[in-house]
Formats: structure tokens, C-alpha cells, sequence
């Protein structure tokens, strides 16, 4: 008898120590239903596991369909669908207290101004960072046929009746999305934009009337579902703190 090749035969891949463990460490299927038969109020407590579980087929004869097999995917299905839903809503409510507080900063920013003049470099330059935008600027009506530029920057002076080209006789906001900003209301900053707030700005019967117009770099920073609460609040907030101090100056 050749003891060398039996020796051969006998010496092969053994299982991987890991494997081995991983095994060991498994209940047995006997264990598990034996659990389960003295626990029979564990998926209750563990509703969790039967979107993971697989339940049999019931078997009712050829050309019979399992119709609780289908109404269960079915529920997994809508149960996914609803879990989908509220990570989106918790998503959209974190982003709108994030722009609550940042509307809510801008307008403290405004009305705490000490003078017209940081009031409007307020405007035109802090609230960009304040927004989370790009730019911000003040567009205000000529009553002149011409176009003329004011030294101040982030002031655009518009012809007269642009107001009611972009926004009509009663809208008071214009949300665009994926949208190139105009020059004449961002001046040099118009190449940054690509989504846009215009909102109209009233200040009194006898001041002309202007634009609050907030632009960002990313398409749908703006789009037109958008609500335009917090940003009517903004330039309703910026119409009374100009009207107050042009009657300080008067």
C-alpha cells in the first residue's frame, strides 16, 4: 500500500478560520423556530423585519395566483415609497429653517443700518452672504428716457417701465430657474447667474419704483413652485426702511 499517496489524498484546501467561526456563530434553523415558537410575539415587537423577510408562496394548485404574496410586495413597496416621502420632508423642512434664519439675519441686517448709506451697501453687499447667493442689487426707475449710472455700486438705474416688463401690473415676484441674468439688472455680475429672484419695491407714491434682484450661480437656487414668503417679507422689510429714511432726509 502506497502510505505517500493516501497522504496526498488526505492533505486538501481546508476552510477558512473565518468561514469556520462565522458558521459556529449562526443559530441553527431549529433554533431559530424554536425561538420563535416561544416568542410568538416577536415580529410584532420587530415590524422592522418584514420588509426583509420572504414569505413562502402558498401553493393552491396549477394556474392559481399567491394574491397575499403580491398584496405584501405591494406594502413593501408602499412602505418604501412612504419612507422615500418623509426623508424628503425632513429634508425640505431643514432647508426651510435654514432659509428662515438667513431671510431673518438679512432683515435684522437692514433695519439695523445707521445710515442710508450702509443701509444700500447692507443691501448690495451683505446680503449676498447673508442670502447665500451670488449677487444682490437695487434697481431703481429713471424717470429720464436715458440710462444714466449712479456711483453707488450694486445701484442699477433702469428705464423707465422695467417693472413692468418683468413683472406685469400685478405680480409682485418673479422666480426664474436656469435662467441668465440680465445685465441691466445685475450690471457686471449678470454672467454669475443662473437662477433669480426679482422682486418689485414700493417705497412711496412719489419715490420711483424699483427691483430687489437676488441672483446665484445654481440653476434651481430659485424656481418658479418656490414659496416667496420669506422673500416678500425681505423686500417688504427693505420698502419701509428706505421710505424711513428718505422722510429723515426730506
Amino acid at each position: 500500500m502506497d502510505r505517500s499517496k493516501d497522504k496526498r489524498t488526505a492533505v486538501g484546501p481546508q476552510p477558512d478560520p473565518a468561514s469556520r467561526k462565522s458558521a459556529a456563530q449562526e443559530p441553527a434553523a431549529e433554533a431559530v423556530a424554536e425561538y420563535l415558537r416561544r416568542h410568538p410575539d416577536f415580529l410584532v415587537e420587530h415590524q422592522e423585519l418584514l420588509t426583509v423577510l420572504t414569505p413562502p408562496a402558498l401553493r393552491r394548485g396549477d394556474g392559481v395566483l399567491d394574491m397575499q404574496h403580491f398584496m405584501l410586495q405591494r406594502l413593501r413597496e408602499e412602505l418604501a415609497r412612504a419612507k422615500l416621502q418623509q426623508r424628503s420632508l425632513i429634508a425640505t423642512s431643514r432647508s426651510n429653517l435654514s432659509s428662515q434664519g438667513r431671510v431673518h439675519a438679512a432683515v435684522l441686517a437692514i433695519v439695523g443700518a445707521t445710515s442710508f448709506e450702509q443701509l444700500i451697501q447692507v443691501v448690495t453687499t451683505d446680503l449676498a452672504v447673508l442670502l447665500d447667493v451670488d449677487v444682490v442689487t437695487l434697481g431703481v426707475e429713471s424717470a429720464a428716457s436715458a440710462q444714466p449710472r449712479l456711483p453707488l455700486p450694486g445701484i442699477q438705474m433702469l428705464r423707465r417701465g422695467t417693472v413692468g416688463d418683468v413683472l406685469g401690473s400685478e405680480r409682485e415676484t418673479l422666480l426664474c430657474a436656469d435662467t441668465p441674468g440680465e445685465p441691466a439688472l445685475f450690471g457686471s455680475a449678470a454672467g454669475l447667474v443662473r437662477s433669480q429672484a426679482l422682486l418689485r419695491l414700493t417705497v412711496s407714491e412719489s419715490a420711483p419704483i424699483g427691483l430687489l434682484c437676488i441672483g446665484s450661480r445654481k440653476p434651481e437656487k430659485f424656481h418658479p413652485g418656490q414659496g416667496t414668503e420669506l422673500l416678500c417679507f425681505l423686500a417688504r422689510t427693505l420698502e419701509l426702511t428706505i421710505a424711513a429714511w428718505l422722510d429723515l432726509a426730506a
